[in-house]
């Protein structure tokens, strides 16, 4: 009996080849199909090229447009016009007698109609004490300490926390992707290095 000739195989890529074309795939794939969430949303508003000139600008922005005594309209366009589209806002919280915390998806939409009216309605004053700030290339992160009033003349505010801001920009401008947040509290008290003179 003639033994079989093995099968030929052919050589194994490198480990290096592999992640390579994996990595070219993933870029390409990611940079050329919209998101679901982006397919569904209008194009926003154009910005004031002064509010999306720079990370410090659109975070300036994002406060100034959300901020206002009771009864005074804001301009939500202006806010709108802040964000990519298929950005998010996403508040964190625990509801009441429950021991976990939970995530809550907002569009900026969603955010100027529902929450925006409240806003409107009893007045609401929103200031950075504080940012940390990280950027590679066209990407950035900016930890964004707030205070929250009723009025801007209210001795105390009446809530702290923390934003978490992701930022992208496009060659053109900066663009809010994502603004994900959570409030002071108890078992989560702001850190004293994002605090003002941490």
């Amino acid at each position: 009996m003639i033994p079989k000739s093995p099968p030929h195989r052919a050589a194994r890529p490198s480990l290096r080849t592999v992640a390579t074309t994996l990595g070219l795939l993933i870029a390409t794939t990611a940079a050329t199909l919209p998101t679901p969430s982006s397919a569904q949303q209008p194009p926003p508003p154009p910005a004031d090229p002064a509010d999306v000139e720079s990370i410090d600008a659109i975070v300036t922005a994002l406060y100034e447009v959300i901020s206002g005594d009771a009864g005074e309209a804001r301009d939500w366009d202006r806010f709108l016009s802040l964000f990519v589209p298929g950005g998010t806002l996403s508040p964190v919280g625990r509801p009441r007698g429950e021991s976990t915390y939970r995530r809550r998806v907002i569009t900026p939409d969603e955010y100027a109609e529902g929450i925006g009216q409240s806003l409107e309605a009893s007045g609401f004053h929103e200031v950075e004490i504080h940012q940390v700030t990280e950027q590679y290339g066209m990407i950035a992160h900016a930890f964004s300490t707030y205070e929250s009033r009723r009025q801007a003349s209210d001795p105390e505010p009446f809530a702290r926390g923390i934003n978490s801001i992701q930022l992208m920009n496009d060659g053109s401008r900066w663009w809010v992707v994502s603004i994900f947040w959570l409030g002071e509290g108890p078992d989560h008290p702001i850190p004293a290095k994002y605090l003002p003179g941490g």
